[in-house]
C-alpha cells in the first residue's frame, strides 16, 4: 500500500492550489475529486480576479489588500487565461454618495501597490461611449481596473502543474472513508464504477468546498459543529447588451452590486445573487426569482429593458463561506479560515487540515497559508515558491498576447484568426503542443461544432482529464454556447468510445 505525505480531498481551485504548492516543495501528494476538476464552486464564479471593492464597506482591509496584490501576481502567472478588464461604475444619486465612491476607489488604487493596471478615472457618461447604453439618469461615473479569469481553466492548470511535478490526480474518485490508524490515515477511495482502493496518508486536507462539512461528518465521522455557511450565487448570460469591451458594476437599492461583463464575444454575463442555500450543493439551480432579480437590476441602468426570455444560459454555484455569524448572506466574510486537528479532542495522531471559505483571487495565498499550517504536523520541506512561477501555457509576457496569436497563425496559417485567438486564450504556449504537426485544417480531424475539433478534444482527454462533453464545452471551454444539443450529444458519444481507444484509466491520469 502506497503512503503519501498529503492527500487532498477536493479538486476545486483551493485543493488544486494546495496540491501544486505541496508537491513543488517536495511532498508526495495525491488529490482526489469526486466529479470533475473545478466542477463545483470554482466553475460558478463571476470569473473575476479582483480586490473586492465592496468588501471595503465591511472594513475587510486586509482581505482587499491581499486580493489586490494577488491580482497582479496571478496576471503574471497566467496571462493567457487572466487579463485586465476596465469597469465602469455609474454614480447612482440615490445610493452611495460620489465622495464615498471616490474615497473607496482611491483606497482601491493604492492598497495593493498597483503596477500593471491603469488607475481610476472619472467618466462623463453624457459624452463617453460607455454612457450610450445607459439611461439619461446616469451622467457621471468612475472607471477602474480589475482582471478577468477563466475560472475552470485556472483550476485545471493548477492540477496539470501539480501532476507534471509528480502529484497523482484522480478525477471521478471520491473519498469514501478515512480513519486514523497510528501515524497515518487509512483512506478508502471509490471511483464512479464502485471500485475501491485503500491508500495511506500522513496528513489529510479537506478542501471539499461546499461539501467540507459533509466530509467531516459522513466521511470522517466528526461531530464538530458546522463551520461553513452555504451561499448560492447565480448568473445569467444574455445576447450582447453593449458594443464596447468594458464591464459595468451596478449598485442596487438593496445594497448589493451586480456586474454586467462582455462574455465570449457575443454575450453579456450578469451576476451575481447572494442567498443562503440549505440543500445539496450538487443540485443547486437558479430560481425564477433570481433570474427576474438580475434582469430588473440591469434594466434599471440600461435604456433597453432586459427580460427573462432573453436569457440564453444560466449557472449557479454554492460558495462555502466561513460562518462568521453575519446576518445577511451578502455580508458573510469572503476570507478563509484554516483549522488543523491532530486527533479526537485534540489528541495526537495524523493531522487533518480543514479549509473554510476563501475566494478565487486569493487561492494561491490560501495554499501558502495551508502549507505553513500543515508544516506544524509534517516535516518542513521547501519554501514558498509559487509567486514567481507561471502556470502551463502562461510562459509569455503579460503584454505579449497579440504577439503570441500572431506566432500561432504564422506557424499554423490554416487557422482562422478567431480560432487562433480562442486557442491562445485557452492554452497559451501549450497551443503548439495541442496542434502538433498539423499542416492543414483536415489534420485537426472531426469538427464537432463551433470550431471544436477532434485534435483539441483528444488533447483535453489526454492532458486535462476531460471525460465527457460537459467537461469540454462548459468547463474547459464555453463552446456549449455555440453548439446545438445534437452536436454536444454526438461529442459525448465520441468521447465514450475514445476513452476505450486511448485505454485511459478513468481514475488516474497524469497530464503531459
Amino acid at each position: 500500500m502506497k503512503t503519501f505525505d498529503i492527500l487532498v480531498i477536493g479538486g476545486g481551485v483551493n485543493g488544486c492550489g494546495i496540491a501544486r504548492d505541496a508537491v513543488g516543495r517536495g511532498y508526495s501528494v495525491l488529490l482526489c475529486e469526486q466529479s470533475d476538476l473545478g466542477g463545483g464552486t470554482s466553475a460558478a464564479s463571476t470569473k473575476l480576479v479582483h480586490g473586492g471593492l465592496r468588501y471595503l464597506e465591511h472594513y475587510e482591509f486586509r482581505l482587499v489588500r491581499e486580493s489586490l496584490i494577488e491580482r497582479e501576481v496571478l496576471l503574471r502567472m497566467a496571462p493567457h487565461i487572466i487579463w485586465p478588464l476596465r469597469f465602469v461604475l455609474p454614480h447612482h444619486k440615490g445610493l452611495r454618495p460620489a465622495w464615498l465612491l471616490r474615497l473607496g476607489l482611491f483606497l482601491y488604487d493604492h492598497l495593493g501597490g498597483r503596477k500593471l493596471l491603469p488607475p481610476t478615472r472619472v467618466r462623463d457618461l453624457r459624452r463617453d461611449p460607455e454612457g450610450v447604453p445607459l439611461t439619461d439618469a446616469y451622467s457621471k461615473g468612475f472607471e477602474y481596473s480589475d482582471c478577468w479569469v477563466e475560472d475552470s481553466r485556472l483550476v485545471v492548470l493548477n492540477a496539470m502543474d501539480a501532476a507534471e511535478r509528480g502529484a497523482e490526480v484522480r478525477v471521478g474518485t471520491r473519498c469514501a472513508e478515512a480513519r486514523r490508524d497510528g501515524a497515518v490515515w487509512q483512506v478508502v477511495l471509490e471511483d464512479a464504477e464502485g471500485h475501491r482502493e485503500t491508500v495511506s496518508a500522513r496528513l489529510l486536507v479537506n478542501a471539499a468546498g461546499p461539501w467540507v462539512d459533509k466530509v467531516l461528518s459522513a466521511t470522517l465521522g466528526s461531530n464538530a459543529p458546522r463551520k461553513v455557511r452555504l451561499v448560492q450565487g447565480s448568473h445569467i448570460v444574455l445576447p450582447r447588451l453593449f458594443a464596447h469591451e468594458k464591464a459595468y458594476i451596478f449598485q442596487n437599492a438593496d445594497g448589493r452590486i451586480i456586474f454586467a461583463i462582455p462574455y465570449e464575444r457575443d454575450f453579456t454575463l450578469v451576476g451575481t445573487t447572494d442567498r443562503d442555500w440549505d440543500g445539496d450543493p450538487g443540485e443547486v439551480e437558479i430560481s425564477a426569482e433570481e433570474v427576474s432579480y438580475l434582469c430588473a437590476a440591469v434594466s434599471e441602468y440600461l435604456q433597453e429593458t432586459v427580460t427573462p426570455e432573453q436569457v440564453v444560459w444560466t449557472y449557479s454555484g454554492v460558495r462555502p463561506l466561513y460562518d462568521d455569524g453575519a446576518s445577511k448572506a451578502q455580508e458573510a466574510t469572503r476570507d478563509y479560515v484554516l483549522t488543523l486537528e491532530r486527533g479526537p479532542d485534540g489528541a495526537s495522531g495524523p493531522a487533518l487540515l480543514n479549509i473554510f471559505g476563501g475566494k478565487i483571487t486569493t487561492y494561491r495565498r490560501l495554499a501558502e497559508a495551508a502549507l505553513t499550517k500543515l508544516q506544524e504536523a509534517l516535516p518542513v520541506k521547501g519554501q514558498a515558491w509559487t509567486a514567481g512561477t507561471t502556470l502551463p501555457g502562461g510562459d509569455f509576457d503579460v503584454e505579449g498576447f497579440e504577439v503570441l496569436v500572431a506566432r500561432l497563425i504564422k506557424d499554423y496559417p490554416f487557422l482562422q484568426p478567431a480560432m487562433a485567438q480562442r486557442l491562445a486564450r485557452a492554452y497559451g504556449t501549450r497551443s503548439w503542443q495541442l496542434l502538433g504537426q498539423a499542416s492543414s485544417a483536415s489534420d485537426l480531424g472531426r469538427l464537432f461544432g463551433a470550431d471544436l475539433t477532434e485534435k483539441e478534444v483528444d488533447y483535453l482527454m489526454r492532458a486535462e482529464w476531460a471525460r465527457c462533453a460537459s467537461d469540454v464545452v462548459w468547463r474547459r471551454s464555453k463552446l456549449g454556447l455555440r453548439m446545438t444539443q445534437p452536436e454536444i450529444a454526438a461529442l459525448d458519444d465520441w468521447m465514450v468510445e475514445r476513452v476505450r481507444t486511448l485505454d485511459l484509466d478513468p481514475r488516474l491520469q497524469v497530464a503531459g
